[in-house]
């Protein structure tokens, strides 16, 4: 398992901020809003198979995906981001204004992933990626590479690959523990801890639902839907909501599945991505046109539930997203068995 180790506080700081000698210090002076201290302790950690130490708080910051920008924003930390790319789409309500203040939020770097040199352009001393194909040469730079620059990285733990870092399955407390984790690298665990306390409450609060209804998690795919599988993010939200997968015996976050295979399980409710590029009425729109898929129940029914699709990859708006499909799978009737 991925492992964390203090050190003692260094007397100066190492070639991880030198990226900050060139900044006017407007940004890197500032007090952070998500309670970092001068005082924090270095952290040294293993993120997916990478040493990666921080002598200091991270100052500029570069996310890359949904899930990394709004970590930050919720711990209040959105005063660190410098770029933001390959957002999923719109940050949620509770967000919004926290990302208004933000000037590389509310205007992203790059649609896709940022290339190397407009990454390195805005001297991060940190890359805080939701992938880890987002840290490549042909993307912002692979991790040793950055790191001989100055820059360090971190990728969302949940994304980890190799056996041993990948959670399997991914579950609330690998969410949790990254909160924790990035509370910790920023000095701001008070904040960290704040914001898990409040998550576990709230989803402690919600009763999965008991009637043993089955789900199809349509997340992209045309000729072939592109699924939740057994061991993502998709499937702890339908354990906690109380819905059962039927691709959940496959050993994967997500995975290619064939309609004759939906279409054989016949779901009781099928959960829709909404996403910019590819929204839940358009999915809506395939299904009942197709005279195949037009046949299962959920379908015939209209038994359909959404999701944004940045609540869809582990991070901050899971809980949110475990609430939201709970109530609408109450509002929808004539189920049960």
């Amino acid at each position: 398992m991925p492992r964390r180790t203090r050190l003692a506080l260094p007397l100066a700081l190492t070639a991880l901020a030198l990226p900050l000698a060139g900044c006017t210090g407007s940004d890197a002076d500032a007090a952070p809003t998500g309670g970092t201290s001068a005082g924090t302790a270095a952290v040294s950690l293993d993120n997916c198979g990478v040493d990666v130490t921080f002598d200091a708080p991270p100052q500029r910051v570069v996310t890359i995906k949904s899930s990394t920008t709004e970590m930050l924003l919720a711990l209040g930390l959105g005063d660190r981001i410098v770029g933001s790319a390959f957002l999923d789409g719109p940050v949620p309500d509770s967000l919004a204004d926290a990302a208004a203040r933000v000037p590389a939020v509310a205007e992203p770097m790059a649609d896709q992933v940022p290339g190397s040199e407009a990454t390195l352009s805005l001297e991060p001393d940190l890359v805080y990626a939701g992938w880890e194909s987002n840290l490549t040469a042909e993307g912002a730079g692979d991790r040793d590479t950055l790191a001989q620059l100055g820059v360090a990285t971190y990728v969302s733990p949940s994304a980890c690959k190799e056996p041993g870092y990948q959670p399997d399955p991914l579950t609330f407390d690998d969410v949790f523990a990254e909160i924790g984790e990035v509370g910790e690298i920023f000095g701001a665990a008070d904040a960290a801890d704040a914001l898990v306390a409040d998550q576990r409450s709230t989803l402690e609060a919600v009763t999965p639902d008991e009637r043993g209804l089955s789900a199809l998690w349509y997340s992209s795919g045309d000729d072939i839907p592109y699924v939740g599988a057994g061991i993502g993010a998709p499937q702890m939200i339908m354990d906690a909501v109380g819905l059962e997968n039927v691709a959940g015996d496959v050993d994967d976050t997500w995975t290619s599945f064939a309609w004759e295979e939906a279409i054989a399980a016949d779901p009781d409710v099928i959960v829709l991505v909404d996403a910019t590029w590819n929204t839940a009425e358009a999915k809506i729109e395939r299904l009942e046109s197709n005279a195949a898929t037009a046949r299962m129940t959920a379908v015939r029914e209209g038994r359909y539930l959404t999701v944004p699709f940045p609540a869809s990859e582990a991070g901050v708006r899971n809980v949110d997203a475990v609430v939201d499909l709970a109530g609408q799978l109450a509002d929808l009737e004539g189920l049960g068995r």
